[in-house]
């Protein structure tokens, strides 16, 4: 069914999810219950870096933050220093080394035989928004380790560790989050029905958990600011049964920590905890398990919601069996950069139909002219080309290079769709990309915001739909005589 604001504010099922049956739902925090503006945040997350690195002797003079070069889903080669945009199977059809894009013959000199395998070291997957400063980064300073503007000797995954670790720094020492909480109009996209669809949730007797890895201070601020205005109650920690925070995901789900501590609301300060977790309490640490042990919950009777790919949705299937819903924000524009398309992917589909007829009808012309005695190949005296003869050969091939300067605008727009130097996050040419299959295989649902749940209700019925096999039978969107 299509949703009151369109496709774009969808739910989307890969496996086939009754939220009647939940009883618990968790959500993450950062870009999941609170979207922030991923040009203002990612920007500030890349300067604190770069000052970080400028502590260390590193030279940043000149580093450009440009984030719609970049794009979440791809895979840093750490062996080379690439950027790489791979399909589901893990082939490589898009790379760049630092910020230079590699030509067809280098990518397909440099990743023949090579397939992305994420369980492999060699390759770091960018898997969230956060990543986004993270690849800006790291590209410009590949550029300047090879025109030795960074001194070597040094590998490219060297290089990774220190881009990684200034990003962490600046992160972790609370002057980027402060310049947040300073100025949160700056940084945030307040959805304000959010806090309706989490109060809808909780009036159909589902029980409601904040597990987010910032700390204390960093999510009391956030959340304050983005629902008090919004809860009749005026305070957000109504929405809640309980709260954890410095979750340290994704070992949180993963691991067995059995110590809880107790955060004293008003000043900060922590105190162990042992036993079930207790309604209206805000916890640090921990882990899942006894998050489950105190609802008295396992697997399918909870829902976990957040953003990040692997912290909050692989590791969470993974390790628990809940069910997983990731929130990605960005689809909204990818869905509407096709809508928008919709028209010119028809006519290529139409165009790439009859190519398929011509390509075929060459190889069988072209296979004619090999066969001896084939009276196919000459036709009756007179009877002009046959399907066989050169001038047929020759005749198909104008036809082809006729139709694929057709072709060639709307593919070059197809692949620019969403993101100019990318393409599409979920696409990989004709394929499903690596993120894509990720989604696909760890993401129970998938939607752009929390606040489209509620859209839908926390009693309603999200069927997966069914998928498209190479051998369905399709209606034929062109037949050429």
């Amino acid at each position: 069914m299509t949703p009151p604001d369109g496709l774009e504010r969808g739910v989307y099922a890969n496996r086939t999810l009754n939220l009647r049956s939940v009883q618990a739902i968790g959500y993450d925090m950062d870009y999941t219950l609170i979207h922030y503006r991923t040009d203002a945040w990612e920007r500030t997350a890349f300067e604190h870096a770069t000052r970080v690195l400028a502590a260390g002797d590193y030279p940043v003079a000149g580093l450009a933050f440009e984030p719609d070069r970049y794009l979440q889903g791809l895979v840093i080669d750490l062996d080379l220093g690439n950027l790489v945009k791979a399909t589901r199977f893990g082939y490589v059809i898009q790379a760049q080394h630092g910020t230079r894009q590699l030509s067809f013959d280098e990518l397909r000199t440099t990743y023949n035989g090579v397939t992305v395998d994420l369980n492999n070291p060699r390759f770091r997957f960018m898997n969230t928004l956060f990543t986004i400063s993270e690849s800006a980064l790291y590209a410009q300073f590949v550029d300047r380790l090879d025109d030795g503007t960074i001194p070597g000797p040094l590998g490219y995954d060297e290089l990774y560790r220190i881009v990684s670790a200034a990003l962490d720094e600046s992160h972790t020492t609370g002057a980027l989050k402060a310049e947040i909480v300073a100025d949160p109009d700056r940084f945030c996209d307040v959805d304000p029905s959010t806090a309706q669809t989490l109060i809808d949730q909780r009036l159909a007797g589902k029980r409601l958990l904040l597990i987010t890895n910032s700390d204390w201070s960093y999510t009391k601020a956030m959340m304050s600011y983005a629902f008090d205005r919004h809860v009749p109650s005026g305070s957000w920690r109504d929405l809640f049964d309980f709260v954890v925070v410095a979750a340290a995901k994704p070992r949180f789900f993963s691991e067995v920590e059995p110590v809880f501590r107790v955060v004293d609301a008003e000043r900060g300060l922590l105190q162990p905890h042992w036993g079930p977790l207790k309604t209206g309490e805000v916890y640090h640490g921990g882990c899942a398990r006894q998050v489950e042990q105190s609802l008295g919950l396992t697997g399918a009777e909870i829902l976990y919601v957040g953003d990040h790919l692997f912290g909050d949705v692989h590791v969470t299937k993974s390790a628990l069996r809940w069910r997983t819903a990731l929130i990605m924000r960005e689809l909204e524009a990818e869905i509407e950069a096709a809508q928008a398309f919709a028209a010119d992917e028809a006519s290529l589909r139409r165009l790439m139909a009859e190519k398929a007829v011509l390509e075929d009808r060459l190889a069988q012309a072209r296979m004619a002219l090999l066969r001896p005695g084939d009276p196919a190949a000459t036709g009756p005296a007179g009877s002009g080309p046959s399907r066989g003869s050169r001038e047929a050969v020759e005749s198909l091939r104008e036809a082809l290079r006729a139709l694929d300067e057709r072709v060639a605008p709307l593919a070059r727009a197809a692949a620019e769709l969403g993101n100019p130097t990318w393409g599409p996050m979920m696409r990989a040419g004709n394929d499903k990309s690596l993120f894509a299959r990720q989604v696909e295989k760890y993401a129970d649902i998938y939607t752009s915001r929390v606040a489209n749940l509620g859209q839908r209700t926390p009693f309603a019925f999200l069927r997966a739909a069914r998928t498209s096999l190479p051998h369905d039978l399709m209606p034929r969107e062109i037949a050429p005589e």
